[in-house]
């Protein structure tokens, strides 16, 4: 009895310590800020967004190996609730951030993806920290119960969230447009 007892507390410890470093226990703070203006290189997908690491990779080497341009963010913009759509039918834009957008560079990609200049506009934003597989699980539990929340609390309509996967500054950047 004590052994089970013992082990089932080693487990319960390791889960909390996982949960901790992973970000659960971080404070979600959110604000109102103009941004946007990033040029992204995505592909359209339908179906379930569990598939967004195959697309954000399959749009970073193409352009790193064909084009010869390296990116250090990836993008995620999920247009649906999984709660209310079926999961074949959920509709997202995933790919790659261009660090260095300069017309000559969006003049080499565009005949051959699909390119796109984020709005500049007032959005609703949060960080969460990028750790590793698991931060995006947790993230998911943490961010958008808040952003949802204070999307209610303050008013704004229900827009799709954009997820910005910053590798060098290891976060991720989610952001709602701020629609009254």
């Amino acid at each position: 009895m004590k052994t089970t007892f013992l082990i089932l507390a080693v487990l319960i410890l390791l889960l909390v310590l996982v949960y901790a470093y992973y970000g659960g226990f971080k404070k979600i703070s959110i604000q109102v800020e103009k941004s946007g203006g990033e040029t992204m290189v995505y592909e359209s997908v339908t179906g379930d967004y569990r598939q967004t690491p195959k697309y954000t990779d399959k749009i970073y080497y193409a352009l790193l190996n064909e084009e010869k341009i390296e990116t250090t963010k990836g993008i995620g913009i999920f247009y649906d609730n999984p709660k209310n759509v079926a999961k074949e039918q959920l509709r997202s834009e995933v790919g790659c951030l261009l660090d260095h957008a300069d017309s000559a560079v969006v003049a080499q990609l565009s005949g051959l993806y699909k390119l796109k200049t984020l709005p500049v506009d007032d959005y609703i934003v949060t960080e969460f920290p990028m750790k590793g597989g698991l931060s995006f699980m947790v993230g998911i539990l943490k961010v958008y119960p808040a952003l949802n929340k204070f999307s209610v609390e303050q008013g704004f309509k229900d827009s799709p969230i954009t997820e910005i996967y910053d590798v060098p500054n290891k976060k991720i950047i989610y952001r709602k447009e701020a629609l009254k």
